[in-house]
């Protein structure tokens, strides 16, 4: 309640006095009871610091999109020396893992089982179908297609066995053939972690960033201190800074830790420059910051802040980044919406500055677009729009902003 004449408004401020000037001592002491309230909660440590670890050794040893010692079978029905030598070549190579057997009903229900993702049938009829040449079929190739990518794996790499193999058997290449020599730029090895990993990092910076900052906003108007921090003299700038900087400061040094743990634990080489890689986690913090603080202004309890952000922070930048899926491949709404997902931008920043270096063709749009969703996220609009604001609007904006069921009406 505002009283006229001299009365004091409901934040605890006088009417008609001058809005609060900022205070770096103020702000400092809002910083410092932040700081000392995050490293006092446990949670708070565990997901800043204890979360981001088990993620990234998840990503980087459980998750692992290389097909590598794919279990198949090899039915070995022709008993000519041609046949045995083919089942000889499948068993060489270190992308299978082969169990042989004479009768196809001996790997066909391993199959259905799940034991194994295919089998490869060498008939009793090979040597003959050998020496006839054409076009006929050697083999016969059966796949799991319950396991689309992994299937079409074990057709193309069976096939290219049989081939190998024939053109050995022929003797010496034709003279008119072509070799091809593929070079792999940025990930010569093809291996899914160098990856997945800084992706992952993306995603330890989305859950710093939005449900951390979310959920310790919304704790605060469950224990009803938020009432306490708006009746102090502190202005609106002080208050969302003395917020927001203590979760900044985790971010980056988790955005530290992670880094550490890639280079040194998991071998990505980190071929851009530590600045760099820093100077695209602070812009990207902006937005999930912001997020984190919008979301708070929807869900006054910590259950249903947590539900918020996650379904509209943290699946996004696990489904629609590029993280694992590409982006290309998805359809065109799902391509459009991921425009809007700040982690789609950090993700590509990411992979580049870890894999290809300090590019600034790269760099410099996605800084610009992770700064502009953060942008809107800070920004949005909490209060009425007169050129001229009283103390109490600042206040009552500021109410909006973290709660509007608690707006002064």
């Amino acid at each position: 309640m505002n009283l006229r004449g001299g009365g004091r408004s409901s934040a605890g401020v006088p009417a008609g006095a001058a809005a609060p000037r900022f205070d770096a001592r103020r702000l400092a002491a809002l910083v410092r009871k932040e700081s000392l309230q995050a490293l006092r909660d446990p949670s708070t440590l565990l997901i800043a610091f204890v979360l981001p670890a088990v993620l990234l050794f998840l990503f980087a040893y459980a998750v692992s999109l290389d097909i590598r010692k794919v279990r198949i079978g090899v039915v070995v029905e022709s008993p000519g020396i041609s046949a045995q030598q083919l089942a000889a070549a499948f068993a060489a190579t270190r992308f299978l893992d082969v169990t042989f057997a004479h009768d196809r009903r001996e790997v066909g229900d391993r199959v259905v089982a799940g034991e194994l993702r295919g089998y490869v049938v060498i008939p009793q009829d090979f040597e003959q179908r050998l020496a006839a040449g054409g076009n006929q079929p050697l083999v016969q190739v059966v796949t799991d297609g319950s396991q689309p990518n992994t299937a079409n794996f074990v057709a193309n790499y069976a096939q290219g066995v049989v081939q190998t193999w024939r053109l050995g058997m022929a003797g010496d290449m034709p003279s008119t053939a072509i070799t091809l020599e593929p070079r792999y730029w940025f990930n010569p090895e093809l291996e899914s972690r160098r990856s997945l990993v800084p992706g992952a990092i993306a995603i330890v910076m989305t859950i710093i960033g939005t449900m951390l900052t979310a959920l310790v906003v919304a704790r605060e108007w469950e224990r009803g201190t938020m009432e306490a921090v708006m009746s102090t003299p502190a202005s609106v700038v002080e208050i969302l800074v003395g917020k927001l900087l203590p979760y900044f400061a985790l971010g980056m040094v988790s955005t530290l830790g992670a880094a550490a743990l890639a280079v040194f634990v998991f071998d990505v080489p980190l071929r851009g420059s530590l600045a760099a890689l820093m100077l695209l986690s602070a812009v990207f913090m902006v937005p999930a910051l912001g997020q984190g603080l919008l979301i708070s202004s929807l869900a006054r309890n910590q259950f249903l802040a947590a539900q918020i952000a996650l379904f509209s922070g943290f699946l996004p930048a696990f489904m629609l980044s590029g993280f694992l899926f590409e982006i290309d491949s998805m359809p065109a709404p799902i391509r459009a919406i991921t425009w809007l997902v700040p982690a789609r931008y950090f993700v590509s920043s990411l992979k580049t500055v870890f894999l290809a270096g300090d590019i600034r063709a790269v760099f410099v749009p996605d800084l610009l677009a992770m700064a502009a969703i953060g942008g809107v996220f800070l920004l949005w609009p909490s209060g009425p729009r007169e050129r001229t604001w009283s103390p109490e609007r600042w206040r009552d904006a500021v109410l909006r902003w973290y709660s509007p069921a608690c707006a002064p009406r």
